[in-house]
């Protein structure tokens, strides 16, 4: 059996960011749901209220020998404007805020310097807001939120 790990990004409206992480060879699985805040036991309408201090989050599942922590970051990095303070294109609010979590020392050392490079890069002209905090509790999203974008595809057919 191989051995899996655990990688949390926020990045936006986690419908698109879970789209994104599942298409990539080695994720073994991806759910959706709320991690960085105060409040037990979110729902999606505390989260929107802007009472919770939630992020919306996409946890990925997925196999170190195939794909790594650093491939994830990339993706990470290109999916979303990392310069852009508690909002993601049309979405406000500081659920929607660029964070990393990390579940382990390893993740963190990697992901602080993932966003160095990134922010020595010149790619951005504004600097990278992106938080990089210890994974907390993880509450999982309503079932109508996992999977998103497949569900609406197969509504259509």
């Amino acid at each position: 059996m191989r051995y899996m790990e655990k990688a949390t990004f926020g990045a936006g409206c986690f419908w698109g960011v879970e789209a994104a992480f599942r298409k990539l060879k080695g994720v073994i699985s991806t759910s959706v749901g709320y991690m960085g805040g105060h409040w037990p036991n979110p729902c999606y309408l505390d989260v929107c209220a802007r009472v919770t201090g939630h992020a919306e989050v996409v946890q990925i599942e997925y196999y170190p020998t195939i794909i790594s922590y650093e491939y994830l970051l990339e993706n990470f990095w290109n999916i979303h404007d990392p310069t852009s303070l508690n909002r993601q294109g049309y979405d406000r609010g500081e659920q929607y805020r660029s964070v990393i979590f990390y579940h382990n020392s390893t993740q963190e050392k990697i992901a602080r310097h993932s966003k160095i490079k990134m922010q020595n890069s010149g790619q951005y002209k504004k600097d990278i807001v992106t938080e990089i905090k210890a994974a907390s509790d993880y509450y999982l999203a309503e079932e109508y939120h996992q999977q998103y974008f497949e569900k609406q595809k197969s509504k259509q057919v």
